[in-house]
């Protein structure tokens, strides 16, 4: 399997295709990938759930497309469309808004121009079609658009190798230099992960946070030492000089801090993963609340992947529990997975959320920035 393939969706750029029906979304995306990837009709309304495509586009590498329904779209079932169009909007990094090239902006165009730039996203004004134009005309678009705007054929390839370009200068600074553990060590310094194996760990494979770790560590230079909970005390044990760091599934967190010497930093995946997203801060702040639950009031537990659940599953089993144990009280849960976060937040006393390690951090700090301004606070699975 190529590195592309094995590369998630939460560490790829995600590119975000919008505009009205029939301006030439689909038929940009094609362009875009080299490959028929969407299907294109005159007819109006062709695209009716995003599309989603992961290739690489150099230089940026890894990249999510992700190819929308035409904002302008009509009826109860285009409302809904455009409700999925705009959830797009939360997780892109870099907005294409495709116009037809002979038409002029509508009030959907710059509606949309709106919400990128409230959302602080990178935009590109995208004019397909330019092989039926005698000229190129300008001038109806605003200043920042004009500078970043771009007349295409998705039909003769014009400019197609000059947009990506523009995409990737702007992809470029969308996200900043992350590192998920690398900017805590230093070459040559060891790390223990701590990996529990039970019936929730996936058959003949690590967790994504666990593969990121051991990727980010080596790339460090650092060594990786990787144990099991049952064995951490007799690998600690073993070592010839104590570690900079033990990473461990918050799921042992106490056991693994009662046989960790108080001088050695400690944390879990999910506390990286939160940091690693741009929520930590937040999260900390948000654990708090934990000590104020009453009875009766909601807390949402919110994932971010979808997985079969067994009888000892965290978010539904586990995490209940380990509440009820430390507040002594018996809230309401609610559960939301994957894409799914609910728009009315207001009813929740707390927000609970995964690691996030399925999410692109814009994504994340939207839900985030979600919560702050409900004023309901959020915090992460594994600070508890």
């Amino acid at each position: 399997m190529s590195s592309l393939n094995q590369t998630p969706q939460g560490e790829r750029l995600h590119i975000g295709i919008f505009g009205k029906r029939n301006a030439g979304k689909s038929s940009l995306l094609n362009a875009l990938t080299g490959q028929d990837i969407a299907l294109v009709s005159p007819v109006k309304g062709t695209t009716t759930d995003p599309v989603f495509k992961s290739m690489e586009l150099l230089p940026l590498g890894p990249v999510l497309f992700i190819d929308t329904a035409g904002i302008d779209d009509d009826g109860e079932l285009g409302e809904l469309r455009i409700q999925k169009t705009k959830t797009v909007l939360r997780k892109t990094d870099v907005a294409l808004l495709v116009l037809d090239g002979e038409e002029e902006l509508t009030e959907n165009d710059r509606q949309l121009i709106r919400h990128f730039e409230e959302a602080s996203v990178a935009y590109l004004i995208v004019r397909n079609k330019s092989d039926l134009l005698q000229e190129l005309p300008g001038g109806d678009l605003p200043e920042r658009a004009i500078e970043n705007g771009l007349y295409v054929s998705c039909k003769t390839g014009k400019n197609i190798h000059e947009l990506k370009e523009k995409i990737a200068e702007l992809g470029k600074g969308s996200g900043g230099e992350r590192r998920l553990v690398a900017d805590l060590i230093k070459a040559n310094d060891v790390v223990v992960l701590v990996v529990p194996i039970d019936k929730a760990a996936p058959k003949g494979r690590l967790i994504l946070p666990q593969q990121q770790a051991i990727r980010d560590i080596l790339e460090a230079g650092a060594q990786c030492v990787v144990t099991r909970d049952s064995e951490y005390n007799i690998t600690f044990k073993k070592l010839k000089s104590p570690p900079k760091l033990v990473i461990t599934d918050s799921q042992v967190f106490g056991k693994i801090a009662e046989e960790t010497p108080p001088e050695i930093a400690l944390t879990s995946f999910s506390i990286l993963m939160a940091r690693y997203k741009g929520v930590l801060e937040s999260a900390v702040a948000g654990a708090k609340i934990l000590d104020t639950i009453l009875d009766g009031e909601r807390i949402l537990i919110a994932e971010a992947c979808t997985h079969h659940r067994q009888c000892d599953d965290i978010a539904t089993v586990k995490l209940p529990a380990m509440i009820e144990k430390y507040t002594g009280k018996k809230p309401v849960y609610e559960f939301s997975s994957g894409t799914g976060f609910p728009g009315d937040l207001s009813v929740y006393k707390l927000i609970i959320h995964c690691g996030a390690c399925m999410l692109n951090p814009r994504e994340m700090m939207y839900r985030d920035r979600t919560a702050q301004n409900a004023d309901i606070p959020m915090t992460n699975s594994a600070l508890r």
